[in-house]
């Protein structure tokens, strides 16, 4: 995997990977940056979202488990030295759909395989940060 990351002025950055696409990240004004983008520790906490989010609606998807709509909120309390690295993540993984109690079993485990198997962004986040895991079911 490449990625190619370029300054676009000052400390707002542009980046391109190997998939081609174009991603904007920039710093706050403290730091020199225009608050124009997402900064780079949000991009990591929405990575995880996404590699996560990806298992779940796919291992789902195998085990023929029906929701209406699904969401997860992510929690990150960073420590207070630099390099400030985050110490604690939560996510709330929330279900929306019918009798979804009856499928528990299944979310649950959809849910601890990405964290345990799959998502690779989870594997190096839990490293260095407790990862906390929630589930709603609405």
């Amino acid at each position: 995997m490449k990625i190619e990351v370029f300054q676009a002025k000052d400390a707002t950055l542009i980046s391109k990977a190997d998939s081609n696409h174009w991603v904007v990240m920039d710093s706050s004004n403290q730091f020199g940056g225009s608050e124009a983008a997402t900064k780079p520790m949000e991009m990591l906490l929405m990575s995880l979202g996404g590699c996560t989010g990806m298992d779940v609606i796919s291992l789902l998807k195998k085990m023929k488990v029906d929701y209406h709509d699904f969401r997860i909120e992510i929690n990150g309390d960073r420590g207070e030295e630099y390099p400030k690295p985050f110490i604690r993540i939560e996510l709330d993984f929330y279900f929306k759909g019918t009798d979804l109690e009856s499928k528990r079993d299944k979310i649950e485990k959809a849910v601890f395989l990405s964290r345990d198997k799959y998502c690779g962004v989870s594997a190096m986040l839990s490293k260095t940060a407790e990862m906390v895991y929630h589930i709603h079911l609405e």
